[in-house]
């Protein structure tokens, strides 16, 4: 299973997670909220992991580190400040928050519970091994920082 650590980008998981909500909601009966909460509730959840998205981006920017986790020998610094005082991994947070949205938006709960899947596959296989990386390059830095805020919220 280690052959699967760090090699889909998790925009790409974000979109076959998303296309596979869609076919479970057009294959499996509909059962949610109403359709005018439902679409509120969804536009919350895509606005707020947007905005949650685009701030931990902004931080890597701003700590001149690099945003793509396959090129994780470019990362220059551990970035602690701002949303990531919050979450450790905001921009995965921004993304389940849109799957989950988009789960909403389709009104299908059974598409919602792909979402479970993508933080398990996120956890394992994108957050872990890159975990193990920044504790080995910034030890005690990353151990304070684990120590203090959560992986996800």
């Amino acid at each position: 299973m280690i052959n699967l650590e760090l090699k889909i980008p998790p925009v790409a998981l974000v979109l076959i997670c998303a296309v596979l909500m869609w076919l479970v909601s057009v294959f499996l009966p509909q059962h949610g909220l109403p359709d005018t909460i439902a679409r509120v509730v969804a536009l919350v959840f895509v606005a707020a992991s947007t905005m949650i998205g685009v701030l931990g981006v902004g931080a890597f920017i701003k700590a001149k580190t690099t945003v793509d986790p396959l090129l994780r020998h470019k990362t220059s610094s551990l970035v602690t400040s701002g949303v990531y005082g919050f979450s450790r991994n905001p921009m995965y947070l921004g993304m389940l928050g849109l799957l989950v949205g988009f789960g909403l938006f389709l009104g299908s709960l059974y598409s919602l519970s792909l979402c479970v899947g993508f933080v398990l596959y996120l956890n394992r296989f994108q957050i872990e091994p890159e975990e193990r990386m920044l504790a080995a390059q910034f030890p005690a830095e990353f151990a304070r920082y684990q120590a203090e805020v959560r992986r996800w919220i």
